[in-house]
């Protein structure tokens, strides 16, 4: 669970962030790592639904790292959100990045 702190995860974090703020990309952009760190990439597409209201905005948003609107308006049509998350799954060992596309 502490693989990203750790230092042989501590690049792979790093290559996410900036300031400590989770780096913003946009749907054709990737984390930038050196060529002895590069990982093979995962991707899944996360489709949430539900009611008015609830906070699927909010939720897309804290993951992302960006400000949640202050106040509830209505997402018109499907707004998609890359999120990107390296981690070292343990049956292989080997780190990944997963590349997460978050439809809301």
């Amino acid at each position: 669970p502490g693989w990203l702190l750790s230092p042989a995860g501590r690049p792979y974090l790093d290559s996410i962030l900036h300031k400590n703020q989770r780096k913003v990309f946009g749907l054709l952009e990737r984390p930038v790592l050196p060529p002895a760190l590069a990982v093979p990439t995962v991707t899944y597409k996360l489709f949430l639904a539900g009611r008015s209201g609830v906070g699927k905005t909010a939720l897309v948003a804290w993951l992302g790292g960006t400000p949640a609107p202050p106040a509830h308006h209505e997402t018109l049509g499907i707004e998609a959100t890359p999120l990107f998350w390296p981690a070292k799954p343990r049956a292989s060992g080997r780190p990944v990045l997963f590349q997460l596309h978050l439809w809301d």
